[in-house]
């Protein structure tokens, strides 16, 4: 088989384009002709196909870009990747003081500069004890054999969650 040439693609997309303005011109032309109640069922009835349509694309949109950072976010805990944070929170605050200028006019003063600065160090540093804690803890009970059981949120969640599903069928019967 031969390959189509460039110029007869392009010839094959504009026909396509230009079919799709007749058809388009046409159909328009036809619900004008129409009367009131017509016009009102169809434009309704476009309208809310169009809404609809719209909003399954956003909400697909919306759990695409939502997990992908969900995944990243899981990945970055788990040690799967690194990420730069300091590196992406400075750019972030360049784009906000860009933004804040162009709408406001003036760029943020250094106290709210510095005061971001500073939210971030000590966020580090709270982190940095956590961190410290959690291993200091795990290392204490180790020393004095404390090996009793310790409930966590999952526990709790599931035992909850396993609670309503009983109430939810005690209670639809």
């Amino acid at each position: 088989m031969a390959k189509p040439k460039k110029d007869d693609t392009s010839e094959e997309a504009k026909k396509i384009v230009d079919d799709a303005k007749n058809f388009i011109e046409k159909a328009i032309g036809d619900i004008g002709k129409t009367s009131a109640t017509k016009q009102l069922i169809l434009g309704t009835a476009s309208g809310w196909i169009t809404g609809f349509i719209t909003m399954k694309i956003g909400k697909l949109a919306a759990v695409g870009i939502g997990g992908g950072v969900i995944l990243l976010h899981i990945a970055s805990q788990k040690g799967y990747i690194d990420i730069n944070w300091d590196k992406i929170n400075k750019r972030v605050d360049k784009i906000t003081d860009k933004i804040e200028k162009e709408t406001t006019g003036k760029s943020p003063d250094w106290f709210d500069k510095v005061e971001r600065f500073v939210d971030r160090k000590i966020d580090k540093a709270e982190e940095l004890l956590k961190k410290k804690e959690h291993k200091a803890k795990r290392w204490y009970n180790d020393f004095i054999g404390d090996d009793h059981y310790r409930a966590t949120e999952t526990h709790v969640f599931l035992t909850s969650f396993v609670a309503g599903m009983a109430i939810g069928l005690i209670c639809g019967k």
